[in-house]
């Protein structure tokens, strides 16, 4: 099979509109939960990503239906015919995982394969699978993949390490439908969290949200159909403001609410970005240049770790020194190279730079970077090796002197809103073949 390139000559600054619809990480998760109801379950809004049709894989070869019309994935829940998720799935995303406790609530059993997902760091399975065994499953490792057993899950107390959000994405579609009452401590809160649990809510399941990052959810017998819109994707639309910035235009960007850019919005703000903001469209543009900032990625409500990609090409663009603090995952920094070998002045650390010490202050991982600007970039032959380095290896491209190569343009076609044409309608010369 030929391999799909982009071509890309930078055209000066990126202006125009925008739409952005749901999350990649929402729908196909939406897609899991509606496994659990007994009828069927419609999810507006979603984006035309391979991540869908990757879960729809999955969910029908379990023994579910999917259709899909225009932006609306509709689940057809069915009795379980396989509870194996099949190994020809293995590797290609993270949702396997997610599938156990649905699996294990409708055939009392299940095996997953090893899951997959952008190479940005160690994400282990081992808080789910001690989850699931804190509501009684019976976890077994093998070679290929995981085996689940139990004849009923019971409600639990769950404090997780870390607020992850696939943990606690695993610990909700568990605990809705176990025996009795589940807390989790620690809880992921990330926007993607609260749109899953009012998804459930809709579907009849019982959960509160507590002070100190705790979840409670009451478990019931069973759960409906439901009906729901996504919101707009905030990684996307962050990624499209810093198109505009860093290319000297602006973008309206469309669907995606204020309150999910809160702490992008003013962190940008911060570089010399001036805003408009409606209750439809946010606007940024820096008339009067760029200047350098110092930002820590976190947790819900912090600095999202997928606006750093983005933020780091914009740093090239910005007149001083900035400093780049990766606290989520170790190997997020991976795409560094690729930026560098495209004339991009910036040094990676395994210190904790621009921030507290961190859970990787201790170990070798380069989780911090210093960046140089304003440095003018080069066009370059560069291979995307995840979704989010993919938008910024765009970015670099779009504001670069010379034509741009770039492979590996599955990745950004897997979790961003049919990107070409995007692109294509903010002035950018771009062709895909």
């Amino acid at each position: 099979m030929t391999e799909k390139l982009w071509q890309i000559e930078p055209s000066g600054p990126l202006r125009g509109d925008v739409t952005v619809r749901g999350a990649k990480n929402a729908v196909s998760k939406h897609m899991v939960a509606a496994m659990l109801g007994d009828r069927p379950s419609t999810i507006g809004n979603a984006p035309d990503v391979g991540e869908v049709g990757i879960t729809a894989g999955m969910l029908e070869h379990v023994g579910m239906s999917v259709e899909r019309s225009g932006g609306d994935v509709t689940v057809v829940p069915g009795p379980v015919s396989d509870p194996s998720v099949g190994k020809a799935f293995t590797g290609l995303n993270r949702i396997p995982i997610l599938m156990l406790g649905p699996l294990l609530h409708l055939a009392g059993e299940a095996f997953v394969p090893m899951v997959g997902g952008d190479p940005i760091g160690r994400r282990p399975v081992d808080f789910h699978v001690d989850a699931l065994r804190a509501f009684g499953a019976e976890m077994t490792y093998a070679a290929d993949g995981i085996h689940a057993r139990a004849s009923r899950l019971v409600g639990t107390r769950i404090e997780l390490p870390y607020p992850s959000v696939g943990a606690t994405e695993t610990v909700l579609l568990a605990a809705v439908r176990a025996q009795g009452k589940t807390v989790i401590r620690n809880a992921a809160t990330e926007p993607e969290i609260i749109e899953l649990a009012l998804f459930l809510q809709r579907m009849g399941a019982r959960i509160s949200f507590a002070p100190d990052r705790r979840i409670v959810v009451e478990g019931v017998e069973r759960l409906n159909g439901a009906q729901t819109r996504l919101d707009g994707d905030r990684i996307e639309a962050f990624s499209y403001l810093v198109a505009g910035l860093v290319t000297g235009g602006e973008v309206r960007v469309h669907g995606c609410p204020q309150d999910r850019l809160v702490t992008a919005i003013t962190t940008l703000t911060r570089m010399g970005a001036e805003f408009q903001i409606t209750d439809d469209w946010i606007m940024a543009s820096a008339p009067g240049g760029l200047r350098p900032a110092a930002v820590q990625t976190d947790t819900h409500p912090g600095f999202a770790t997928d606006w750093q990609t983005p933020l780091m090409v914009l740093f090239t663009q910005a007149e001083g020194m900035s400093v780049l603090h990766e606290t989520v995952y170790e190997n997020r920094l991976a795409y560094v190279p690729a930026l560098q070998s495209m004339g991009a002045e910036i040094e990676v650390y395994d210190t904790c730079l621009g921030g507290p010490a961190c859970r990787y202050h201790d170990t070798a991982a380069l989780h911090s970077a210093v960046v140089r600007g304003v440095t003018k970039l080069r066009g370059g032959d560069v291979t995307m090796p995840d979704i989010r380095a993919g938008f910024s290896a765009v970015l670099a491209a779009a504001v670069a002197e010379g034509p741009s190569t770039l492979r590996g343009v599955h990745h950004i076609e897997r979790g961003y809103h049919r990107p070409v044409e995007q692109f294509r309608a903010l002035g950018l010369s771009l062709r895909a073949g």
